[in-house]
């Protein structure tokens, strides 16, 4: 992909992003807090998706592995 192309793929993203939060119509100023609040915002969604979701994955595998009648591996070690 040429930089020409990626220049107006970036381009065309960006003029979207305009037309669908209707950024199109503020003021400069407004559209560099309102692009601030919305980066913030989705940085933390990021971050917390990127430290908490995965501890609640392993907790959902630990509680179902104990439904399906798995053992612990500590218990298993101790029996045999």
């Amino acid at each position: 992909m040429d930089r020409k192309s990626l220049k107006e793929c970036l381009c065309w993203f960006y003029y979207q992003y305009l037309l669908i939060t209707c950024c199109y119509v503020l003021e400069p100023w407004e559209q560099a807090v309102f692009n601030a609040v919305m980066f913030t915002v989705i940085a933390m969604v990021v971050y917390t998706a990127y430290v908490f979701i995965p501890v609640h994955i392993r907790l959902a595998l630990e509680f179902f592995s104990g439904i399906f009648g798995e053992q612990p591996e500590s218990t298993v070690a101790i029996l045999s």
